[in-house]
């Protein structure tokens, strides 16, 4: 296995004498003597849109975590080649729609405003600047109309929408964002991928978390595929061959294309299918 992980290991190296604008240097995480992630170092460029995929328990949303300041960790972070705790207000997380308690009572503009707290501090509040900053944000992702309606009577999409709202009110460079397309449905994860690459266009750093392995050729800039180690990073085409995907998940799956886009899961020859999509969903769909 180390042999895999030593010919697939990708790196994707800077066009410019810039400084990266995320750096992850021999990162390890432990918990209770027990290793998530080992020795794990990337570089993420400015306008890119980098997938995370391995298995569950791989160390994936360790690693956001991680990135974020929010666990225990040895290695250094770099933000626009900085120490984190110099730039972390330029880091933007969006948390899985499923560890949110959707009971709070709050509209969707007070959600995005949050995004704000960062620089006001708590016990200042918010400006015109800052009301004006939390709409472009809803605008941005679409959800202006829905600014005064409870965070709790929307869809899945909806309030994945306003979460990453709330993350581009805190006008990150880097945005880490955990699963943001499950549970939602098809059309609806369309939309909000062709947002994280409209966001990657305009010059910020995207990492998100998926196991949704139909859009990574298709979306993704770069993958970086992670089991307890750093197994490959590097472009969709070059990082997901049967080596690496091996390597990775312990097992083979392959994509097959067709009028239904179906995942196989391949272990010692026999294949199930796990999911098929049909082309014949719409955006008219989209919550």
């Amino acid at each position: 296995m180390a042999a895999v992980a030593s010919q697939a290991h990708i790196r994707l190296q800077s066009t410019t004498s810039l400084a990266p604008a995320l750096e992850v240097r021999q990162l390890t995480i432990r918990y209770d003597q027990r290793t998530v992630l080992s020795d794990v170092s990337f570089q993420a460029q400015s306008s890119q849109l980098i997938g995370i995929i391995g298995p569950n328990g791989a160390g994936k949303t360790s690693l956001i975590k991680a990135i974020l300041g929010l666990i225990p960790s040895t290695g250094q972070i770099l933000v626009a080649g900085q120490a984190l705790a110099k730039r972390s207000r330029k880091v933007a997380y969006v948390p899985q729609i499923s560890a949110v308690n959707w009971r709070f009572p709050a509209s969707v503009r007070d959600v995005v405003l949050m995004g704000r707290y960062g620089q006001l501090g708590w016990l200042r509040r918010p400006k015109k600047a800052d009301y004006a900053l939390a709409d472009a944000a809803l605008e941005q992702v679409n959800m202006q109309d829905f600014a005064e309606r409870s965070i709790a009577d929307l869809s899945g999409g909806q309030q994945q929408r306003v979460f990453l709202a709330r993350a581009l009110a805190q006008e990150p460079d880097v945005l880490l964002l955990d699963e943001p397309i499950s549970g939602v449905d098809v059309p609806t994860q369309e939309v909000i991928l062709h947002l994280l690459r409209d966001l990657s266009s305009a010059g910020r750093t995207l990492l998100v978390t998926t196991h949704h392995l139909q859009h990574l050729e298709h979306h993704f800039d770069a993958l970086l595929c992670l089991n307890q180690r750093l197994i490959a990073y590097g472009p969709p085409t070059a990082v997901m061959t049967r080596e690496v995907v091996e390597a990775t998940f312990g097992r083979s799956l392959v994509l097959v294309p067709s009028a239904e886009r179906i995942i196989l899961d391949c272990n010692h020859g026999n294949c199930t299918e796990k999911q098929a999509l049909t082309d014949s969903n719409t955006a008219n769909n989209v919550n």
